[in-house]
């Protein structure tokens, strides 16, 4: 269970990343995430990772008061967040297991990190997730020898090796071929699905969010605008969300 309460995002610029969100989100949830660029989505993906701090307000994470961690209690907190980045984020010089790997690091000391000391059953976690996301036969691969689409997938293998309670995606088919979209969101569904984790993906495309969510979260200038059912999303309601100002609303 996600419970978001007043939480606001202001940057040193004097930018007010968000307003004032509040939302619930219970385990097992897909929720699509949606809103202009700059609306505040990837902002609030971030705060729920803390990969930003937040200004202000409150976020739980599974009766965890996220917002407040510092030190260990956060890098604790931050391996159990698969979080898949819109640039992949991967060592290219490094074969695809070896970065599905990476997704262990959170559980060793930083030593055994540094060296490489894996133990055999990250090894299996990292093999089962790589077959998972259609990669077997480039496992040994190194990741520069990949198309984009396969290092998309090469990180929501190493996301999965987490073995998250939450995974975010911020934009994971930006910099992909658009064919491509549904083989990346059915896995994460998939995931999603036979492991029950709670999965938020920002997406653009408005008939991806319709394909795939249960919920959707519509942002406009740092502000939630609507928490719904897929369902309920209808012409102009989409007309309304995509508008550039809150007056439209």
């Amino acid at each position: 269970m996600i419970v978001v309460k007043n939480l606001g995002k202001t940057f040193a610029d004097g930018t007010e990343a968000l307003r004032g969100i509040s939302v619930t989100i219970p385990d097992g949830d897909f929720v699509a995430v949606i809103g202009l660029s700059g609306a505040g989505k990837s902002t609030f993906l971030r705060c729920l990772n803390r990969l930003v701090d937040p200004t202000k307000g409150n976020i739980e994470v599974r009766g965890t008061d996220v917002a407040s961690l510092r030190g260990r209690a956060l890098q604790r907190y931050r391996r159990t967040v698969g979080f898949i980045f819109q640039q992949f984020n991967l060592v290219t010089r490094l074969s695809v297991v070896e970065n599905v790997l990476s997704g262990r690091l959170g559980y060793h000391g930083t030593w055994r990190g540094l060296l490489g000391l894996f133990t055999e059953r990250d090894y299996e976690l990292a093999r089962q997730n790589i077959r998972k996301v259609g990669l077997t036969e480039k496992e040994r691969s190194r990741v520069d020898s990949l198309s984009g689409g396969q290092q998309q997938r090469v990180a929501i293998a190493r996301a999965m090796t987490q073995e998250p309670q939450l995974i975010l995606a911020d934009e994971p088919m930006a910099s992909l071929d658009p064919r491509l979209a549904d083989v990346i969101l059915g896995i994460l569904k998939d995931y999603n699905e036979q492991q029950g984790v709670t999965v938020l993906v920002n997406i653009h495309v408005i008939e991806l969010a319709k394909r795939y969510a249960r919920r959707v979260l519509a942002f406009n200038l740092g502000r939630l605008v609507f928490d719904g059912p897929v369902e309920m999303l209808d012409q102009d309601l989409e007309k309304r969300i995509y508008a550039g100002s809150l007056e439209a609303l």
